[in-house]
């Protein structure tokens, strides 16, 4: 879903019609102040910009305790790292905050909602933004397995499940591994709504933050307002083995704007037929590429497999902005020239690295999905193959396994008041997943941006849209014809771009 190797992602939020009883509004205070709403005091903050030169979002910040092990009272608590956004209307502010919900899982909320906060501008006029770093992310007790020469994204059975134990061996003294479900996270955020004292929420997840909304909306439906769901994926469905096919048919979608446009055919040829050419050459005959690393400058020489271009290729099919290089980079791959695609496929691993908590994954998804991880015949030929599938079942058979309820499973349902976002060219999620969930809700409206990957909420109009459905909590009434003037990124003939 937002996804990365062995990264899951989903989007789902959930409302109710209005008439819910209304959280005091917070109280502006003098500069420096300590900040209350409900029964948190806050204090400022501010979160970093993505940007390297942009201005920092300003917050406040609190962390809130909660029982690792709901059912071992008075055993080990975790703090909750909370940050809250006030609105900019603070004479007459809304009640029901919004929730953010990030993906992965391994992402966290405090940290990744700098980078969308432009999508919320109008949202955060008179409603506040609640962030909680879901347990076992971000300052949420993180549970970080980095790894060396790129051993936690090996998709080789043997060298992942060594990997895998060693993680296992480092974390297991900070946390109960079993703890760190969708499930265990879904208990915290009530806690901080109730906390904060509203009764009714918003909830917005990206990627696997859909999974959370839905899990949230089923167990507690009376507290939610309005639930957008950006990239997501049906609750009834197991992650396991969905994203070898769903990249190669979100692969062969955006290739096919290549094979339409007379000077990206002439120069690049079939980059499908010329991708798997690459791949079937370095499974048999890794080859040493000697390349620039793009954070130091430096020369470096390491090996280049196929590992290393199908994670890129994945991770690049994300956004198509980006996407629109790959026949460029897999052109020049086939021509036996590596430096590029090396260089660019080590950035990209070392970023993933910084901003997943692979501990946390892995017990989401080993609890929650395992079952799934099954390889099939159909996925044989695809650029991811059965590796990843294989090697995440070796690691889930290690990892230990929380509790999954019964009806975990089950799709949302019920009158609530529903958003739904799809990408045309989502790698990961594909649109049919979110007409998939909105055909099981009445008041829902599925939208799928035309051209767009994974993440589309700050996607051309859809900002606007976005914020009348929050304050509207009517997804049926939304004009959404603006979606219309969405266009599709060419595909690049060279490093300057597209032809005119």
């Amino acid at each position: 879903m937002t996804t990365r190797p062995l990264m899951l992602a989903l989007a789902i939020a959930a409302s109710l019609a209005a008439g819910c009883s209304q959280q005091a509004a917070p109280k502006p205070a003098e500069e420096g102040t300590l900040r209350t709403l409900g029964s948190l005091q806050f204090k400022p903050c501010s979160l970093a910009s993505p940007s390297p030169h942009g201005q920092p979002l300003e917050a406040q910040c609190t962390t809130l305790a909660v029982p690792e092990d709901r059912s071992t009272p008075g055993g080990r608590t975790i703090a909750l790292n909370i940050a809250w956004i006030p609105p900019r209307n603070t004479s007459d502010p809304a009640g029901d905050p919004v929730f953010f919900l990030a993906g992965g899982p391994g992402q966290a909320a405090v940290a990744t909602f700098p980078m969308l906060a432009p999508a919320f501008k109008d949202v955060m006029k008179d409603r506040g933004i609640v962030l909680v770093d879901q347990r076992g992310t971000g300052k949420s007790n993180p549970l970080n397995c980095k790894s060396e020469d790129g051993e936690g994204s090996s998709t080789d059975p043997a060298a992942a499940r060594a990997w895998i134990e060693g993680c296992i061996a480092e974390l297991s003294g900070k946390a109960d591994l079993r703890r760190y479900t969708t499930t265990d996270a879904v208990a915290d955020l009530d806690a901080v709504r109730k906390a904060i004292g509203a009764d009714a929420i918003n909830l917005v997840g990206v990627s696997y933050g859909t999974r959370m909304a839905q899990q949230y909306a089923l167990r507690h439906p009376q507290h939610v307002r309005t639930i957008t769901l950006d990239s997501p994926v049906p609750n009834t469905l197991g992650l396991g083995n969905i994203f070898a096919g769903n990249l190669d048919s979100a692969l062969q979608a955006q290739f096919t704007l290549c094979k339409e446009n007379p000077a990206c055919k002439q120069r690049m040829g079939d980059p499908r037929a010329e991708l798997q050419a690459v791949l079937t050459r370095l499974r048999a005959n890794p080859v040493p590429v000697t390349y620039r690393d793009g954070s130091t400058g430096e020369e470096l020489t390491e090996t280049l497999t196929a590992d290393h271009v199908a994670g890129l290729v994945r991770m690049y099919a994300y956004m198509p902005a980006v996407g629109a290089l790959l026949p460029q980079l897999i052109r020049e791959a086939s021509q036996g020239r590596y430096a590029n695609l090396m260089a660019l496929a080590k950035m990209m691993q070392s970023d993933m690295q910084e901003s997943m908590a692979m501990g946390m994954q892995m017990s989401v998804i080993c609890t929650e999905d395992a079952a799934s991880m099954v390889v099939r015949d159909e996925d044989a030929d695809t650029v991811l193959g059965n590796r990843m599938v294989e090697a995440m079942a070796a690691m889930c058979e290690a990892w230990p396994k929380g509790d999954k309820p019964a009806d975990f499973n089950t799709a949302l349902k019920g009158d609530l008041p529903v958003l739904v976002l799809t990408g045309e060219f989502d790698p990961v999620t594909p649109p049919k997943y979110g007409e998939e969930v909105a055909k099981g809700l009445p008041k829902s409206r599925w939208l799928d941006l035309k051209g767009q990957g994974h993440n589309v909420i700050g996607a051309g109009c859809m900002p606007k849209l976005f914020a009348q459905f929050i304050e509207q909590a009517d997804a049926k009434a939304l004009d959404a014809k603006c979606l219309d003037k969405l266009a599709y990124v060419p595909p690049f003939t060279s490093y300057n771009g597209w032809e005119p």
